[in-house]
């Protein structure tokens, strides 16, 4: 359809995951791009960093991400550098090929994610694609997380020269550890990652925040009893564009026969993302072991992209998740200037003692606090 459309129309191109505009438009963004470039030379990291990705190498890769995890403020500045000449690069990949398909992957404790996201990845490498796993945990900083995305949970995808496995970013603060990762799968996609699989690890808003950095979230659930079940939220079944029922094998086949039924059976009364003529979710069995229904989960999945695609769901989905990536930077940004503002530093540590001992409401403590930001503003 768009191939049609650009035929029809020889002065527009299409860029920006869908968007069309004037020629004379792109010279002129190119032009800027190049005066700015003239006016402010390319920093000889960035430019190393930059070279290394685009010729696919992990090392690159992994120095990149870490780079943009870093929050020394000269390092940040070095990654914001990196982040726009990797957004260039996938624009210029982006007018000369299929977009890339970031598939988010949830489930209880026992699920068996760690396992699936291995054998996935090795069906998905053999095909010809290149894998980034990414892995979301908010509560790494505190319980030392038990990483879904660890190597050492996902030895032979590791060693995949096709394959890259980042685990989560050490922060208790799901805005950070949201925003490295968005930054993490720009940085994938620059170094020829076509399948980024991200992760959650932690629970509650984890689910949440990766529903707003990919393209399909698919739930997997194991063969248990509805107590095992009840710490999934309803909420993160409404989001699931497929339901995966791992352990699909053995003695645990008729579980998984009666938890596939009963949750098709569910799907029919939680409210959907997406309307039913568009998109109608599916519950299958998967086997990580023997690879039963492997294929034709993603065989779904790929229908889901082409389909999303088509009726212009997913360059929809795409735009207003960078607009949810920019506010997540002014929540971050304008949090760490609030803590490092010399006034909120002298007065921080009584204005919470005393809020703690009930002298003051949090709300006078927090209206207090922000008078005082914001009078140097």
């Amino acid at each position: 359809m768009m191939h049609h459309v650009r035929s029809k129309i020889p002065y527009l191109r299409y860029v920006d995951n869908g968007w069309m505009v004037a020629n004379h438009t792109i010279i002129s963004l190119r032009q800027s791009s190049q005066a700015v470039s003239q006016e402010q030379p390319v920093h000889p990291i960035i430019d190393r960093l930059i070279q290394g990705i685009t010729s696919g190498k992990r090392a690159s890769l992994a120095e990149s991400i870490t780079l943009v995890e870093s929050k020394h403020p000269k390092k940040k500045e070095l990654a914001r550098e990196l982040l726009n000449s990797a957004l260039r690069l996938l624009k210029e990949k982006e007018l000369n090929s299929t977009p890339t398909f970031r598939i988010g992957l949830s489930g209880p404790p026992g699920a068996g994610k760690s396992y699936f996201i291995e054998k996935f990845g090795k069906q998905l490498t053999a095909m010809g694609h290149r894998v980034a796993v990414l892995a979301v945990d908010p509560s790494s900083n505190f319980t030392g997380g038990s990483l879904l995305g660890d190597k050492t949970r996902m030895a032979d995808l590791s060693r995949d020269p096709n394959a890259y496995i980042r685990p989560s970013p050490s922060s208790g603060n799901l805005g950070g550890v949201t925003r490295t990762t968005n930054e993490a799968i720009v940085l994938c996609e620059a170094t020829d990652y076509d399948i980024i699989l991200v992760e959650t690890v932690g629970v509650g808003q984890s689910e949440y925040a990766v529903a707003d950095m990919v393209d399909m979230f698919v739930l997997l659930i194991p063969p248990a009893g509805g107590d095992e079940l009840q710490g999934i939220k309803r909420g993160i079944v409404e989001m699931a564009d497929l339901t995966l029922v791992t352990k699909a094998d053995g003695d645990l086949m008729p579980a998984a026969r009666r938890i596939q039924m009963e949750y098709t059976s569910a799907m029919k009364f939680v409210r959907r993302r997406l309307p039913f003529d568009i998109w109608l979710p599916s519950v299958f069995r998967i086997s990580s072991v023997t690879g039963y229904g492997m294929d034709r989960a993603w065989s779904k999945m790929k229908q889901f992209h082409e389909r999303m695609i088509d009726i212009g769901e997913f360059n929809k989905k795409r735009r207003e998740q960078r607009k949810v990536w920019m506010w997540n930077h002014i929540q971050d940004q304008v949090l760490d200037r609030f803590k490092t503002h010399p006034l909120i530093s002298q007065r921080l540590s009584s204005i919470e003692k005393r809020v703690q001992e009930g002298e003051l409401t949090p709300g006078w403590g927090a209206e207090y606090l922000i008078e005082l930001f914001t009078k140097k503003l």
